[in-house]
């Protein structure tokens, strides 16, 4: 399963939750480029809200090439063109949202699909957490709430959320959050990995938010967040433990939608644009600028790897406004 951030996110969520359902390896990408052993045997399942996100757009290509069945879902673009092209399964994301705000009909897709393969029929599951939002809204926002308040006097540290196996792809989910809406830095360790390593670095009281987030599956696992919530407290660390009682497609659901509720609270209480992601949209445009300078290069018989190493940021801006004036023959 392919795709970047908002759209990858739902692929990872969904590779975690079949982790222990799935007799089949299932493998996510959010690069360029697909592994060594995808075949035509592979299914490949591609997410590009745009529909021209630059990475999913490379892995169409290297799976079209190998011959891969493939299931596409986005929002239009140059995927749904491509996926048209060539007659694929296509899921018809809504349009009129940000990326990451479709985590629900990414991991809601990819569920059914999975559920389909395994010959089960996910979509009674998707209609209850449905039908549990309708009825609990207030009530997610309001944990929401006492979340945001719990860390309001601590707003810029940064957030460190440990997390076990099944809530790690939540934990990352949320730092994206916080990382888009707030403008604030976030990090993922996972347990038991991160008591081998990590937690030596825990010494002292630390510029940290801390967020336990974790189920009760594996009671060795739990034990190990008893001991590392009370090594933090003793030198007055701030530590929100949260323990979610029950792992489920619906909990998986629940802790996203309040964290993000948290993510935005924060962002308005600091001011953050929540819409806009200027630092991201100007190495897009940084991106698309190389393309144009070694259209530039190739045209003039220029070797664009040194000519590049010599280029600043305002010459790749000049080139790119010479090229859009008078084309190559400029």
């Amino acid at each position: 399963m392919g795709g970047l951030g908002g759209s990858g996110i739902g692929a990872v969520l969904a590779k975690n939750w079949f982790f222990d359902k799935c007799p089949i390896p299932i493998e996510t990408i959010a690069d360029y480029h697909l592994p060594k052993f995808a075949s035509k045997k592979s299914l490949v399942i591609l997410n590009s809200y745009s529909g021209n996100t630059e990475e999913t757009l490379q892995l169409f290509e290297e799976a079209n090439t190998l011959g891969c069945p493939m299931i596409i879902m986005t929002g239009g673009g140059k995927l749904k063109e491509l996926a048209t092209q060539n007659n694929l399964k296509t899921y018809d994301l809504k349009g009129g949202y940000q990326p990451r705000m479709t985590v629900g009909q990414g991991l809601g897709f990819i569920s059914m699909i999975f559920g389909e393969l395994l010959g089960e029929d996910h979509q009674p599951i998707i209609q209850d957490i449905r039908d549990y939002f309708e009825e609990n809204r207030d009530r997610q926002k309001q944990s929401g709430e006492q979340i945001f308040n719990f860390f309001k006097n601590t707003i810029r540290k940064k957030f460190v959320i440990v997390a076990d196996r099944e809530f790690a792809p939540v934990a990352v989910r949320f730092t994206q959050q916080l990382q888009e809406n707030s403008k604030l830095e976030g990090f993922v360790n996972v347990l038991p990995e991160a008591n081998h390593n990590a937690i030596e670095s825990y010494t002292d009281k630390l510029d940290t938010n801390f967020i336990m987030l974790y189920s009760n599956k594996n009671p060795r696992v739990a034990a190990r967040f008893d001991f590392l919530i009370s090594h933090l407290e003793l030198d007055n660390n701030t530590v929100l433990p949260m323990q979610i009682p029950e792992y489920t497609l619906q909990s998986i659901f629940d802790v996203i939608y309040r964290l993000d509720w948290v993510s935005v609270m924060l962002a308005n209480e600091l001011g953050s644009d929540l819409m806009n992601v200027p630092i991201i949209m100007n190495l897009k445009g940084f991106l698309s600028d190389l393309e144009i300078v070694k259209e530039y290069f190739q045209y003039n018989d220029i070797k664009a790897t040194q000519a590049l190493s010599i280029l600043s940021e305002k010459d790749l801006l000049n080139i790119k406004r010479i090229m859009e004036k008078g084309g190559k023959n400029a």
